[in-house]
C-alpha cells in the first residue's frame, strides 16, 4: 500500500531519530548522578562557657557559628559536645567518644576554666591539654586550642601559669592557639550574666567574631 508523500527514506530517517533519542536516554539513566560534597564537621569541645550556659541554646556562640558557616561554608556543620562544668581530666575521659562517633574534621578545644576555678595543679591540666591535642590529631582532625585566664586572686605564679599551659601546649603540638577566649569583653562587666563569670547571650556574637579569625583558616581544603 502507497500513501502520499511516505517513502522508505523517510522512514529510515524517522527510525534512525527515534533510535538516537533512545540511546541518549538510556545513557542519561546510566550515568551515575554527580556525587554531593561530602560534608565536613567542626567538633566544639568545651564547658559553660562554650554549652551556652545561661542562656537558649540558639544564643550561644557556638549556635551561632553554626548559622555563621551556613552562610559562608555551605559544606560545614557543627557538633557541640560542650558541657558546663568540665574540667580538663573529664574532657580526656570521654573525648575518644565523641571523636569517633563525630568524626571531625576541625577540632576546637575550650577546656581548662573550671580546673583554675578550683586550683588543680598546673601540670595534670596541661598533660590533659597535651592528651586531648593529640587525641584529635590522631583521628586526622586540624585543632584549635582555645585558651583561658585565670583572676589575680589566684596568685601571681598561679595565674601565670594557668596561661602559659595554653600557649606551651599549642608550640609543642604544633596547633593553632586562640590565647583568651574572653578578651574581647573581660573588661566589660555588662557583658556577664549575675555570676560574674558566663557571658550574657548579647556578647555572643562578640566572642564568636573573636573565635573567627583563628578557626577560619582551619575550614580551608
Amino acid at each position: 500500500m502507497h500513501c502520499p508523500g511516505y517513502s522508505v527514506a523517510a522512514a529510515r530517517r524517522q527510525w534512525a531519530k527515534g533510535w538516537l533519542l533512545a540511546m541518549l536516554a538510556a545513557l542519561l539513566l546510566a550515568a551515575p548522578a554527580s556525587a554531593a560534597p561530602a560534608q565536613r564537621t567542626v567538633l566544639v569541645f568545651g564547658d559553660s562557657l562554650s554549652a551556652g550556659y545561661g542562656m537558649a541554646a540558639e544564643q550561644g556562640w557556638v549556635a551561632l557559628l553554626e548559622k555563621r558557616l551556613a552562610r559562608r561554608a555551605p559544606g560545614w556543620k557543627v557538633v557541640n559536645a560542650s558541657v558546663s562544668g568540665e574540667t580538663t581530666a573529664g574532657g580526656v575521659s570521654r573525648l575518644a567518644k565523641v571523636l569517633e562517633r563525630t568524626d571531625p574534621d576541625v577540632v576546637v578545644i575550650e577546656l581548662g576554666a573550671n580546673d583554675g576555678l578550683r586550683g588543680l595543679p598546673l601540670q595534670a591540666s596541661r598533660d590533659n591539654l597535651a592528651k586531648m591535642v593529640r587525641a584529635a590529631k590522631r583521628a586526622g582532625a586540624e585543632v584549635l586550642l582555645v585558651g583561658m585566664r585565670m583572676p589575680p586572686n589566684l596568685g601571681r605564679a598561679y595565674t601565670d601559669g594557668f596561661e602559659a599551659n595554653f600557649r606551651a601546649v599549642a608550640k609543642d603540638e604544633g596547633v593553632a592557639l586562640l590565647p583568651f577566649l574572653l578578651a574581647p569583653i573581660a573588661a566589660d562587666a555588662d557583658a556577664f550574666q549575675a555570676d560574674d563569670l558566663h557571658p550574657t547571650a548579647a556578647a555572643q556574637p562578640k566572642l564568636l567574631d573573636h573565635v573567627w579569625p583563628a578557626l577560619e583558616p582551619l575550614l580551608e581544603p
